[in-house]
């Protein structure tokens, strides 16, 4: 196997006083994915944070070897800008086509539509068009399924399918089953 893009060792997450998880450890190497699943506040959202190193564990280490890109909660788009307008301000940082991302995720139509006036799906499929564009190699998905119908969770397989055949790395927080390829299942 080759050497992990992402690598957690012994990491102990805690969150307001209240420990989540202890001693985790896991590796995703390129062209593989895993799939973190449990109910809601049982620490997904919080290991992807440490994933991304948006916070520290208390314990352990984390490592990555490869550029992230992260799709939180929120799609991290000006809502008062158009849909291109706003990818574009981050494709301008890493040299992404926002307009190619757009239309991967099938949103090309509504390039000109400020993003405050998109759906929740189609708000988390422009999240997904700003992962695509960044290049990056390790993808940190969080929920990006939520608010999804079923045409948008079957895109939202592809890409990640797509992606890990071109050697990238997938970790995704759900509590939602999501279709493709083979995925490694880890349980918090």
């Amino acid at each position: 196997m080759s050497e992990p893009l992402l690598a957690f060792e012994q990491v102990t997450c805690d969150r307001g006083g209240r420990r989540l998880f202890e001693g985790l450890s896991f590796a995703i190497a390129a062209g593989e994915a895993l799939a973190v699943t449990g109910p809601n506040g049982i620490g997904k959202s919080s290991l992807v944070r440490l994933a991304a190193g948006l916070a520290a564990p208390v314990a352990g280490r984390v490592a990555r070897r490869a550029r992230v890109a992260l799709l939180a909660e929120s799609a991290a788009l000006d809502p008062e800008r158009s849909l291109a307008d706003a990818l574009r301000f981050w494709t301008a940082q890493d040299g992404g086509d926002a307009l190619a991302a757009l239309d991967a995720v099938g949103l090309a139509h509504l390039a000109p539509v400020p993003v405050r006036f998109l759906s929740t799906g189609q708000k988390r499929r422009a999240g997904l068009a700003r992962v695509l564009a960044s290049g990056a190699r390790l993808w940190l998905l969080d929920e990006p399924g939520n608010g999804m119908d079923r045409a948008g969770l079957a895109m939202l397989g592809e890409r990640i399918d797509a992606h890990r055949a071109d050697g990238g790395a997938v970790l995704v927080a759900t509590h939602i089953p999501l279709p493709g390829g083979a995925m490694r299942e880890m349980r918090l």
